[in-house]
């Protein structure tokens, strides 16, 4: 891609610790991009990498999906069948937590929940940030800020760096009916499940990569920065 910078995700990891070295507090990267782009991948990447390079541990991931609301609240509010849009996540508590980890002094524990695709609920404290000086959240709306979603609008403020991964629409199409089928769905509801919800929510995600401090793309065994 013209005007693109191919780098390895070594590379990426060394660019968050620089950011991060000398600032009081902990560094908290936000990795945003429609379902199915990779975010997951690409945050635990970081996560090993820049541990790696310290020889302890360093950094931790902060998913958003820990944030779905369950399957009981959903289908109390007859949402169930729009799981994963904006409004079927804790928004506020995702915020609030954010802000928790941002303001608690490093090696004081804070319980973070994380998500569970097996049996498709959120797990309360899945994962635990206590002396990580770095976190890295990563999830579908963390740059959102229209009129219809405001909650999501307090994200991007506290987070110290964002990045968002773009994937071309056809690979994350197939992405999605693979995770759907492999979660039990038949493959006639995986494509309903897609066409009707998924890719409605990849476009509004779409619509925020300009907001991102870092646009990249997956190459090979590195990304693209565009």
């Amino acid at each position: 891609m013209r005007g693109s910078v191919e780098t390895s995700l070594a590379e990426l990891a060394a660019r968050v610790r620089r950011r991060a070295d000398g600032q009081p507090g902990r560094f908290l990267l936000g990795i945003a991009g429609p379902p199915g782009a990779g975010k997951s991948t690409l945050a635990r990447g970081i996560r090993d990498e820049l541990n790696l390079a310290a020889g302890t541990r360093i950094a931790e991931v902060a998913p958003m999906d820990g944030f779905h609301l369950t399957n009981t609240q959903l289908r109390a509010l007859g949402v169930l069948d729009r799981k994963g849009e904006p409004d079927t996540f804790d928004a506020a508590g995702y915020v609030a937590l954010l802000r928790t980890v941002r303001e608690t002094a490093l090696g004081v524990p804070v319980p973070w929940p994380t998500y569970d695709r097996e049996v498709h609920e959120p797990v309360p404290g899945g994962v635990v940030i206590d002396a990580a000086s770095i976190v890295v959240t990563e999830g579908n709306y963390l740059l959102l800020d229209d009129r219809a979603h405001p909650e999501w609008a307090e994200v991007r403020p506290l987070l110290d760096e964002t990045w968002y991964l773009d994937v071309p629409r056809p690979i994350i199409e197939q992405r999605l009916l693979r995770r759907h089928i492999r979660g039990g769905r038949t493959p006639e509801a995986a494509k309903t499940k897609v066409a009707q919800s998924d890719l409605r929510n990849a476009a509004l995600v779409e619509a925020t990569r300009a907001r991102a401090d870092l646009v990249l793309r997956k190459a090979g065994r590195g990304y693209r920065i565009d």
